[in-house]
């Protein structure tokens, strides 16, 4: 099964294939990871395009796509999603979300107690905790400091936690590992995860300057 991969809900900007065989082992053929918040929508179609070529496919040659659905900030995590939704659509082929947390854990499958945490901005963290690689709290945001104290085997976020490891964005791998188990289902809906409000807010009505 190719599957290309996607997400925009970190500062990474994260497109790769992924070949999943039978037995459930993901191999990446190819990926682009360029580290730059400001470039997602500029940056996630050429990537998807470059791995592709890299790996000797096409975009005809997926039978998925899997694109990660934060939690994240507004702007980057909807440049993914946009994209995701529209290659799916235009290729006839199912897209599957995953929680961007979710896919950064799938990476450390080995680890029995595992805190993933991301930046929210704000001086605040995306977070969630894993017992033996299932989700049992979050995603939430919280200060960093509230999560220092989290009991866990192993942090693993972009230095938000003194006691965190850095690799605070998800790999394709771990992508589609997390997203396996839709794998030949219905895709649930294309929802992004925000955990709050936009910065941007519609302006009120405008107040009158004069009495006439």
């Amino acid at each position: 099964m190719l599957v290309l991969a996607l997400d925009t809900a970190t500062p990474a900007v994260t497109a790769g294939v992924v070949d999943l065989d039978h037995e459930g082992t993901a191999r990446t053929l190819a990926s682009r990871v360029t580290v730059d918040a400001r470039a997602h929508g500029e940056l996630l179609t050429p990537h998807s395009k470059e791995a592709l070529a890299e790996a000797g496919l096409d975009f005809a040659d997926l039978d998925a796509v899997v694109c990660g659905s934060g939690p994240g900030p507004f702007t980057g995590l909807r440049a993914g999603m946009v994209t995701a939704a529209a290659l799916g659509q235009a290729l006839g082929k199912p897209v599957y979300p995953v929680s961007t947390l979710d896919a950064i854990a799938a990476d450390f499958p080995e680890v029995r107690h595992l805190l993933v945490v991301t930046d929210a901005r704000r001086k605040e963290a995306y977070w969630a905790r894993y017992h033996d690689g299932r989700r049992v709290e979050g995603p939430d945001v919280r200060k960093p400091a509230d999560l220092e104290d989290v009991e866990a085997d192993l942090v693993v976020g972009a230095e938000l936690l003194r006691r965190a490891v850095e690799a605070a964005s998800p790999t394709p791998n771990g992508l589609v590992m997390a997203a396996a188990p839709l794998f030949g289902r219905t895709p649930p809906p294309l929802t992004p995860l925000y955990l709050r409000r936009p910065d941007a807010v519609e302006p009120g009505a405008r107040k009158r300057v004069s009495r006439a």
